[in-house]
């Protein structure tokens, strides 16, 4: 008898086991199959490399967050959307799977591109660059700031997926309360001597000056009422 029960208890872990690997196997998802996903199914992108190797190319409407750092990482992903299929990728498929395996496991969809953008590229698939255009100096900025009125500085970026969920903020707040501040947003991804010279470490930030000095700074998500608070 005791010998059935090991065998069935046997059979039971090896098809729990290949019931995992084949679920883990489906997360992976050739270079061609993932192209065509993402370009005819509305998903999020998530380019997991560092910084520096997204602007040395990356996919179109790809958002950053860097899985070699953790706290940026879990930070920036807070933004995503639990409904919209995640697609990741890397250099190479090692970074970006472990990303997706992590999101899995957080109540996300998500799925990772085998051989990651290196084989992408092999494939002759497109790639953008990051576009640096002319620097906005410390002065020229200050004098955008009416010392008359209230000002809303954004500085954000097109690849930060917390400054995507914070556009819908702010139109919201324009919407309801616009009459009562002007809204300045600075593309923090091109103007990065600004971004240095204000010690901006991270996007989205805001700030909120009146009569021409900044009286509150913030970055990261923020609800409306906080900004109508400070505003």
């Amino acid at each position: 008898m005791n010998l059935k029960n090991n065998v069935i208890h046997f059979f039971i872990a090896v098809i729990v086991l290949l019931s995992c690997k084949s679920q883990e196997q489906k997360t992976d998802i050739p270079v061609n199959k993932f192209e065509q996903i993402i370009t005819t199914e509305k998903v999020q992108l998530l380019d997991v490399r560092t910084a520096g190797e997204f602007e040395t190319g990356h996919l179109k409407n790809a958002l950053q967050a860097d899985w070699t750092n953790q706290d940026q990482f879990f930070e920036r992903v807070k933004a995503l959307d639990k409904n919209i299929p995640v697609y990741t990728y890397c250099l190479s498929g090692a970074r970006s799977g472990s990303a997706a395996k992590w999101l899995n496991e957080n109540g996300y969809t998500a799925y990772n591109m085998q051989g990651g953008i290196k084989d992408w590229i092999k494939d002759g698939k497109p790639v953008e660059q990051m576009k640096k255009g002319p620097q906005t100096s410390m002065a020229a900025y200050l004098q955008q700031i009416p010392a008359d009125k209230t000002v809303l500085v954004d500085f954000g970026a097109e690849w930060c997926p917390p400054c995507k969920k914070m556009d819908i903020v702010i139109k919201d707040l324009q919407a309801s309360h616009g009459a009562n501040f002007v809204l300045i947003k600075i593309d923090g991804g091109t103007q990065t001597d600004l971004v240095k010279e204000m010690n901006i470490e991270e996007f989205p930030t805001f700030i909120i000056y009146k009569n021409g000095n900044p009286v509150w700074k913030k970055q990261g998500l923020t609800d409306k009422q906080e900004f109508i608070k400070e505003l």
